[in-house]
């Protein structure tokens, strides 16, 4: 995947999280997994996942809790 490619899907993501009223602490691609590893400012409730996995553009794992918010992986 190209830089342009992955600024893209970045931008994309980084709409949707804040379409939803949350904002990101870290967004970056990995190119050795081929996916995006995302961590919010905020820690989400289990309640809240459902809804915030249908908004995202692409597939995506929650991956728990980091030190500054929910951890997630978004696939490509």
């Amino acid at each position: 995947m190209n830089y342009e490619d992955i600024w893209q899907i970045q931008d994309e993501i980084t709409a949707a999280v804040n379409s939803l009223g949350f904002s990101l602490w870290d967004l970056h691609y990995d190119r050795a997994s081929f996916a995006f590893h995302m961590e919010l400012n905020e820690h989400l409730p289990d309640e809240a996942l459902s809804s915030f996995f249908s908004q995202m553009p692409l597939a995506a794992d929650y991956d728990g809790d980091g030190s500054h918010g929910s951890v997630f992986t978004i696939y490509r």
